[in-house]
């Protein structure tokens, strides 16, 4: 089986990973990338890193036709948009980037793509609504408490992010004069993945109610989520790592490590490290991801193929570096 993959909103970040991912995996051909801006231009005079790969230029059209799956890299709002004014055929695969249709609201028809929460549904789907980076790091650090019906008390979470996880299009916060040697807090206690992030533990824990004291935080570094929770909790360290270890055990890109992780672990890979250490009555736990890949343009693949019905790890073993 060849999927045949077209992508709206090509530009980006999160574009330029899911392109590369693309080009490189065996069992996709990459029919079409659209952007109206940059339509005519080659894909490398704005993914220099694909220079050598391909040889693709940018193109305003949309050959439904051609294609089996359309993945949506658009601005947050602009997918719902695209959808509401235009035919999209029917059998069309779609995996939305964007936050459109990743909240549990009436008449949504489309999956929440979180593979280690969903993946049976995922499988049965023709629409994805791919995870927020924040949201997908936080999660896979909760899920197996929630599971397990323990988080009865307030959840404390500071997460800090690469420069990438604000877009391409440059802002006061994400310019390098002021980013780098820098850190700053941003919409402490109520960033837009909360939502998102509450849903899926309601989905595993029917009655939790708990306040998630969520400290964004924006670090001077390009790329990758690094997650530190906390919250009381009786059990001990053999206890929770067990129950981690038995949560995941089916999950390929995510790893409970005995020992400290750090983010050069993840960056460039499909990959979660988690790690937990008990302090007192507190359970920390440790999870950092790619925004970019596991966050973002990574897991849309994942979910791609297991839409397709292909091994889930297909085109993405990718490799962190060594330094």
């Amino acid at each position: 089986m060849i999927i045949k993959a077209g992508i709206i909103g090509g530009a980006g970040y999160t574009a330029g990973e899911l392109i590369r991912i693309l080009l490189n995996h065996p069992r996709v051909e990459l029919v079409f990338v659209n952007s109206s801006s940059n339509a005519g231009n080659k894909l490398t005079d704005v993914h220099s890193g694909l220079f050598g790969d391909t040889d693709m230029h940018f193109t305003g059209q949309l050959p439904y036709d051609k294609i089996d799956v359309l993945f949506f890299c658009t601005a947050h709002g602009d997918t719902k948009k695209f959808l509401e004014a235009n035919d999209v055929p029917a059998h069309l695969k779609i995996v939305d980037l964007s936050t459109d249709y990743r909240h549990k609201v009436e008449g949504n028809k489309f999956v929440y793509g979180l593979p280690e929460l969903n993946k049976e549904e995922i499988k049965k789907s023709s629409y994805v609504a791919n995870p927020g980076c924040f949201a997908t790091t936080i999660q896979l650090g909760l899920l197996p408490l929630a599971k397990a019906g323990l988080l009865k008390d307030e959840i404390h979470v500071n997460a800090i992010t690469g420069s990438t996880g604000a877009g391409v299009k440059p802002s006061s916060t994400s310019h390098f004069s002021w980013r780098e040697n820098n850190i700053s807090v941003y919409k402490a206690f109520e960033h837009q993945h909360l939502q998102e992030i509450t849903e899926s533990l309601v989905q595993l824990q029917n009655d939790f109610s708990q306040d998630i004291n969520f400290i964004p935080v924006r670090g001077n570094f390009t790329r990758g989520i690094f997650a530190s929770a906390y919250l009381n909790y009786a059990g001990t360290l053999e206890d929770a790592e067990k129950l981690y270890q038995e949560f995941y055990k089916d999950s390929p890109f995510v790893t409970v490590s005995g020992k400290n992780i750090d983010l050069k672990q993840v960056v460039n890979t499909n990959k979660c490290a988690i790690h937990l250490e008990k302090h007192g009555n507190k359970l920390l736990i440790l999870s950092c991801i790619d925004n970019l890949v596991k966050g973002a343009s990574g897991q849309a693949v994942h979910n791609m193929n297991l839409i397709f019905g292909l091994d889930e790890t297909e085109g993405l073993k990718l490799k962190a570096s060594a330094f």
